[in-house]
């Protein structure tokens, strides 16, 4: 069970993480449909992946994040020590940003581990949910198990906004890269959120 994908910078490789504790790399441009690479240091299944130009971030429910330097072909892990359901890398790849199910978002430096920041009051116990910077590294923003998206100011770690979504669990989000928009997803509906407009755009999937 293949449980989350990303392409890499240039959309030549396909990177995998599933349920038998594998990362695998898989080259677009070739007809084989075996890996590249696979990297098997987890000890439980992986929940998430994340991957910049020379680095793949992945977390795993054996309570660890993992970062592999393709370019020095070497790896680093940092022990959170609760199941991982999300990883991610800030814009400026100074941090990585990691949630998990003890309801707590974790800021680390990315070269160091140093624990930089918690953001807490949302709640994540049972489900795999989705955690992201804004636009401009200013705010990290998650989903939660209660119908809403909590925003935190990055430094101070406080709380600024709860966006209501909906009844359902807020399982996946997105942020836009450059623009104050974020997409929100909960078990039938996908939800475009902007900052010049009171209310979403709503899609509901047939």
């Amino acid at each position: 069970k293949v449980n989350c994908v990303q392409f890499n910078e240039e959309s030549t490789v396909i990177v995998s993480g599933s349920i038998d504790t594998s990362v695998r790399c898989w080259d677009c441009r070739s007809r084989t449909s075996e890996p590249i690479q696979i990297l098997n240091e987890a000890k439980d299944g992986i929940s998430s992946v994340k991957v910049s130009d020379h680095e793949i971030l992945s977390g795993s429910v054996d309570g660890r994040i993992r970062r592999y330097d393709l370019r020095m072909g070497q790896l680093f892990a940092d022990f959170i020590g609760s199941p991982i359901t999300s990883v991610c890398f800030s814009k400026d790849s100074q941090c990585t940003l990691i949630s998990s199910l003890d309801s707590t978002l974790r800021l680390l430096d990315k070269e160091t581990g140093e624990l930089l920041g918690e953001y807490t009051g949302h709640r994540n116990t049972d489900c795999k949910l989705d955690c992201c910077f804004n636009e401009s590294d200013t705010h990290v923003v998650s989903g939660s198990e209660d119908g809403l998206v909590y925003f935190w100011d990055l430094i101070e770690g406080s709380c600024t906004l709860t966006l209501p979504v909906g009844k359902g669990v807020v399982q996946s989000l997105s942020y836009h890269p450059t623009q104050c928009c974020l997409l929100t997803a909960t078990e039938d509906t996908v939800q475009l959120w902007g900052d010049d407009s009171e209310e979403a755009t709503t899609q509901t999937p047939s």
